[in-house]
């Protein structure tokens, strides 16, 4: 059988890989394929079957898996997104990916800009008690206020340039204590990393740290090989503090306009309980923010008032 290593040429090379980490991953059974009793050397589906199951030749869905064909047509497409039983986000990834093997330059295009603009950082503010932040594609923390940085326990010990949320959940020694789904959150986060390195392979932003978690972390490096694209949100996160003990809050985060990679994210809680009386104590007990020179110290007293 043909060695299941695939070579990396260009965009093809990312839509290779997630072709065969998705295919590995799907056993006969789950695609309605009886097969005989016995040792199968390949791990989920072999190459034949898939191709198989998807109406193309043995020898394109190789080419396919080792880079050398990247212009798969959106029947074909379509066709190996049912055979895979690829949900509507994953289909999308097998799209994008395939887009970006079809037009790939050696040349990567810029880093987004890590700059926060000014009225950003007062929206921050203006946000407060609630813990607030802006994150970059890559998840390292740009902007925040009080509680945006406190809720992560520890992670103010951190120097400014390495404070990274996917860093924070698998290298800091607090996150599995202050997430008690920690398993969750960081198959969510290897997810979001996957997606959006899969898009821009060989962004350095993105490439730098997916090498530290690599070296550092055997969880991360487990779950990279997964290759999921999906992360399950949760409209609520439990926190266990070590300052204010156990809170719920809900979240939301939003990408923000006119700053392409940049994210909001926002923990609220209702008024009047628990939850919202520990949010508002760790935004009292969070050191302030250095202030930034766009705030006059009108706009910074009114922002805390």
């Amino acid at each position: 059988m043909a060695s299941e290593q695939s070579t990396d040429r260009g965009g093809g090379g990312e839509l290779g890989r997630f072709l065969r980490a998705r295919r590995t991953r799907t056993s006969p059974d789950q695609v309605g394929l009886t097969v005989s009793t016995g040792l199968r050397r390949t791990p989920g589906l072999r190459r034949e079957e898939l191709a198989t199951l998807s109406g193309i030749s043995i020898d394109y869905y190789v080419r396919l898996e080792r880079g050398k064909e990247t212009r798969p047509s959106p029947s074909v497409l379509d066709a190996i997104a049912r055979a895979l039983r690829l949900d509507d986000a994953e289909h999308q990834h097998l799209r994008e990916l395939a887009t970006r093997a079809a037009r790939y330059a050696p040349e990567p295009p810029p880093p987004p800009s890590r700059t926060v603009r000014p009225h950003l950082k007062l929206v921050l503010e203006t946000l407060r008690p609630s813990p607030a932040y802006v994150i970059s594609r890559s998840m390292d923390l740009l902007a925040w206020n009080p509680g945006g940085l406190a809720l992560f326990a520890g992670l103010s010990d951190w120097p400014a340039a390495q404070r990274n949320i996917a860093r924070y959940l698998f290298l800091h020694p607090t996150a599995p204590i202050l997430f008690p789904d920690w398993d969750y959150q960081v198959r969510g986060c290897v997810a979001r990393l996957r997606a959006q390195s899969g898009i821009d392979p060989d962004a350095p932003d993105l490439t730098d740290l997916v090498g530290e978690l690599l070296l550092k972390s055997a969880d991360f490096a487990g779950l990279w090989e997964r290759y999921d694209v999906v992360g399950r949100k949760k409209t609520q996160k439990t926190f266990h503090h070590p300052q204010v003990g156990v809170l719920t809050l809900s979240g939301q985060s939003m990408h923000l306009e006119d700053t392409p990679g940049q994210r909001l994210g926002v923990y609220t809680a209702e008024p009047g309980t628990p939850d919202h009386d520990a949010m508002l104590l760790l935004d009292l007990n969070a050191p302030e923010p250095t202030a930034h020179p766009d705030m006059t110290a009108e706009q910074q007293r009114r922002t805390r008032s």
